[in-house]
């Protein structure tokens, strides 16, 4: 999925070391010491365009464990692909890795990473925003450091479209048009999850727990239909460019479009929480996805690194070391006293991204393997019923068989 590509969305207090256990999933949870002497040998792997300004938290890391050697490289094919460039090798793999939270289950299950120590889980609960540690948590435990979260948001045109019209999908179509894509499910299936269904359950865990198969599918393939014919509503793949030639007034992106769209705009530059919308006769909170970037420690780091790798990991997700990628990248902190800095706290996309992470306005990306046949298969439902290829007669029978496929063990 392009969206989940770019995905790739806390922080915990520096505790003095963390020594992780014997490689493997059958290994015990990694503790934590109060001593400074930590040394060893560290690779980090970060997306592309990251590596710069993390290896100025590295300088900022080594002021604090000089005996640590930090070799900072960019992750062959990106965070949204570790658990596939991890799962080649994982003895050659990096020793920390930035990863998506939907990526820990599987990577969990496949004895890639151990969960965190009782002492690191309870600082990442401490410090951060409850949304980011219920997303690294899996089955229980917590398998990663949170240090971003991602959510999409309206982007929109203030000279063409006021606060008002944009707070219903109705005012906004009316008074303009919003370009956006229906082949992404990343976009819309959380669509369904306003129409009231849920994807794996309310935890997210659950094999059998998704019901789009209901009336309230229905509804929001009725409701995709129902865009075709909105004047309002653009199908395209490039809604920036939508946007810089002028037939279009608004989009739903992320914060990582962001710096773009405010070179698009520039003085009419606006952003805001996702509107309601009308389904299945009810007015209800358009969702989102919510993601979150964080990161992992391999749990084949040789022993003698252990303890390095798991202290490097909770370093680059502190207070300090998210503003440091917030500025440089725009990437929501979820941090509490970051998010409370003067700087968070005034830029209009981080609050709207921090409403859009509350309950009822986002749904966090499930963590089951699953998701990989549900990302083949959601993308097509959804465009379906968006272009009239699945009619109307046929949205029980498609829902029924979409269900039955993504609910099978792998």
């Amino acid at each position: 999925m392009k969206s989940l590509n770019k995905v790739l969305l806390g922080s915990a207090t520096l505790l003095a070391a963390i020594t992780l256990a014997a490689c493997g999933k059958s290994s015990s949870d990694s503790t934590t010491s109060d001593s400074k002497t930590v040394s060893g040998t560290v690779k980090l792997w970060v997306d592309t365009t990251k590596v710069p300004y993390y290896k100025t938290i590295v300088k900022d890391f080594n002021k604090e464990y000089p005996d640590v050697k930090v070799t900072v490289t960019q992750s062959p094919n990106g965070s949204a692909n570790a658990k596939t460039d991890v799962g080649k090798d994982p003895s050659k793999a990096a020793d920390v890795f930035e990863v998506a939270n939907d990526q820990l289950g599987s990577m969990a299950n496949q004895g890639y990473i151990n969960p965190l120590s009782p002492a690191a889980t309870k600082a990442v609960k401490k410090n951060n925003v409850a949304v980011a540690s219920e997303a690294v948590t899996w089955d229980g435990k917590m398998y990663g450091y949170p240090t971003s979260q991602q959510a999409q948001t309206l982007y929109y045109n203030k000279a063409k479209l006021s606060a008002d019209d944009v707070k219903t999908w109705a005012g906004l179509t009316a008074k303009g048009v919003v370009a956006t894509d229906f082949t992404n499910a990343y976009n819309f299936y959380p669509v369904f999850l306003s129409a009231g269904t849920y994807l794996y359950g309310k935890n997210g865990e659950t094999l059998k727990g998704t019901d789009a198969n209901t009336a309230a599918g229905v509804a929001a393939m009725t409701w995709f239909a129902q865009q075709k014919s909105n004047k309002g509503v653009m199908q395209t793949s490039n809604a920036l460019n939508q946007l810089k030639s002028g037939n279009a007034a608004a989009t739903l992106d992320g914060p990582w479009d962001s710096a773009n769209i405010k070179k698009i705009l520039g003085d009419d530059f606006a952003v805001a929480p996702y509107p309601t919308i009308n389904v299945g006769g009810k007015d209800v909170q358009m969702q989102a996805f919510l993601g979150v970037g964080c990161f992992a420690v391999n749990s084949n780091t040789a022993t003698k690194n252990q303890k390095a790798a798991a202290t490097l990991a909770q370093y680059v997700t502190n207070k300090k070391s998210q503003l440091v990628v917030y500025k440089h990248s725009g990437a929501i902190p979820v941090d509490k006293a970051a998010q409370a800095s003067s700087t968070v706290a005034s830029d209009p996309v981080a609050k709207a991204v921090i409403t859009m992470s509350q309950e009822g306005y986002s749904t966090i990306m499930p963590k089951m393997t699953q998701m990989a046949t549900f990302w083949n298969l959601s993308a097509p439902l959804i465009n379906g019923a968006y272009t009239g290829s699945i009619p109307a007669a046929q949205y029980q029978a498609k829902l029924d068989t979409f269900v039955s496929a993504i609910s099978k063990a792998n």
